[in-house]
């Protein structure tokens, strides 16, 4: 789940995620499970859980999963996950963050940092690539709801920061500490989203040729590959014909 960055999407186009299925839901059931011990099992008064159980809708995760997800949480009292976050640059010096959930800090930082070493990556200590980076509120609804002018209009009025909009998706970002505002105007008009949460944006995006944009996504995916990780962002660029590139 890597923020469903732009990168993401040509992964799940390309039909890797049909093949990583399993492994898909199982992230998403490991948050939906952590988002009910933090607050509650009602989505309407947890954000996280509610985030969460829409994300894994997107992903087509079948409804008694997200239930049996939200009941692990009162089986298992004991179960502890811990959420970390982890930073360093990878290939071609591009500047990663990394969010997991891990219920063993030892196991996870050893694969992580096995990852980076793997592709010629350094993982670093805190503070190492966050400034390249900043967090941000990100909400985004299907195409087929709302018009761009309505949604513009919608995101101007709520106090968001910026609003694009892509052939799939509309994406509105508010500032961190204005974003549950926006998002409450947006609901005035929209009764669901895509996705919507905090996320790690880059501030300034490195552009590489092919070969290395392909090493680079190849090492993302490796990352997202292990259970513990939840998100990746990166601060690589990314054109809107790269799918058509990589594909020739």
């Amino acid at each position: 789940m890597a923020g469903h960055s732009h990168w993401a999407g040509i992964k799940h186009r390309k039909g890797r995620a049909d093949k990583q299925r399993s492994k898909i839901f199982s992230k998403f059931s490991k948050e939906i499970t952590v988002a009910v011990k933090l607050g509650s099992k009602d989505s309407d008064t947890n954000p996280r859980l509610k985030s969460a159980i829409q994300a894994a809708r997107v992903a087509n995760m079948p409804k008694d999963n997200i239930e049996r997800a939200i009941k692990k949480s009162e089986v298992n009292k004991n179960l502890n996950y811990n959420s970390l976050v982890y930073e360093g640059f990878g290939p071609e010096k591009v500047a990663i963050i990394i969010e997991v959930l891990t219920d063993n800090k030892n196991r996870t930082v050893s694969n992580i940092r096995t990852i980076f070493q793997k592709f010629g990556g350094n993982l670093g200590e805190t503070g190492t690539a966050s400034h390249h980076f900043k967090q941000a509120g990100v909400i985004r609804i299907d195409k087929k709801k709302i018009s761009d002018n309505d949604i513009l209009e919608l995101a101007i009025n709520g106090g968001a920061e910026d609003c694009s909009s892509n052939s799939q998706h509309h994406e509105v970002i508010a500032a961190k500490d204005n974003f549950y505002k926006v998002k409450l105007e947006l609901e005035k008009k929209i009764r669901k989203f895509v996705s919507f949460g905090i996320e790690w944006l880059p501030i300034n995006k490195i552009s590489l040729d092919k070969k290395k944009t392909k090493s680079v996504l190849n090492f993302l995916e490796t990352l997202e590959d292990n259970d513990d990780v939840q998100h990746v962002y990166a601060n690589l660029a990314i054109d809107n014909n790269f799918e058509e590139k990589i594909l020739t």
